[in-house]
């Protein structure tokens, strides 16, 4: 069984419990918020998918896609 590698924008490894950086001000569907460019989001965990990663940004859980971050 494979293990899922997890990539950020810039090719680098992404592991559970890493800080990100949001490279692009996103809009939160839904939540008619929009997440900003250069937000930190600490302790992201990996999901079953390789291109998203599930983290909580104030207080809400959210899914962002990992073209749209670096790794800290």
């Amino acid at each position: 069984m494979d293990e899922l590698i997890v990539k950020d924008s810039n090719g680098n490894q992404l592991h559970d419990g890493d800080s990100v950086t949001v490279i692009k001000s996103l809009k939160v569907k839904g939540g008619g918020t929009t997440i900003k460019q250069g937000t930190t989001v600490k302790k992201i965990r990996l999901t079953d998918n390789e291109d998203e990663v599930d983290c909580k940004i104030d207080g809400m859980s959210i899914v962002l896609r990992t073209e749209f971050l670096r790794k800290k």
